[in-house]
């Protein structure tokens, strides 16, 4: 089975086990989106989703956001981790966004990359999930599971393991499988405990079962 083959496998075996995986950062606006996934960084999504409704309910506009201080926003996104830093981003980004693009977040992934505290995963996220364009997010899930499945040989650099996949997946695929491959490695191909193998709707397709 070439790496061809067993992706488009492995993507239809994950669309039937998990039809409905979406985005696990709740969020009901693009701008928000961009703040919840600058949170997450070392944090849990569940964690995000607590704290932003904080934030949200004190800042429930990303103009109103951009004009508040790093300080207040710190004080509000502490729980997160890296507090400092993710506030002082948080709050350029939303002053970039009412400057140079109106209000609005582009659908452009290098435009995306220019707003601080944006990488490759997060704008590939909005991308995908926003805009509903071509998108491969390579968060720890996704590094983690490639490499087990095959599909990558020991690459654990996000943009490597990103480019190695657009060679693999259909563009059409790309962020419904990665939302996939969270929930899976987060049900059965866990990382902090054995994965559940025998169990696991890959295990005929997995290069590494077992191992």
């Amino acid at each position: 089975m070439t790496k061809k083959q067993r992706t488009l496998a492995i993507i239809d075996l994950l669309k039937e086990e998990y039809p409905d995986a979406d985005c696990t950062l709740d969020y009901d606006d693009a701008w928000k989106l961009l703040v919840s996934v600058r949170l997450a960084a070392q944090c849990t999504d569940a964690r995000v989703n607590v704290v932003v409704k904080d934030l949200f309910d004190k800042y429930p506009t990303s103009k109103a956001l951009a004009q508040a201080s790093v300080e207040d926003i710190e004080r509000i996104v502490k729980p997160c981790g890296l507090g400092h830093s993710k506030a002082r981003d948080i709050s350029a980004c939303m002053k970039m966004l009412h400057e140079e693009y109106g209000g609005n977040v582009p659908d452009d992934f290098d435009e995306l990359l220019r707003l601080p505290g944006v990488g490759r995963k997060s704008a590939n996220l909005i991308m995908g999930d926003v805009f509903g364009k071509p998108a491969i997010v390579t968060d720890t899930h996704c590094i983690r599971l490639v490499n087990r499945f095959g599909l990558v040989d020991g690459i654990k650099e996000p943009k490597k393991v990103e480019m190695a996949l657009w060679k693999l997946v259909p563009p059409e695929e790309g962020s419904d499988f990665c939302h996939r491959l969270v929930y899976h490695g987060r049900a059965v191909c866990t990382a902090r405990t054995k994965p559940d193998c025998e169990n696991c709707c890959l295990k005929d397709v997995c290069k590494k079962v077992g191992i």
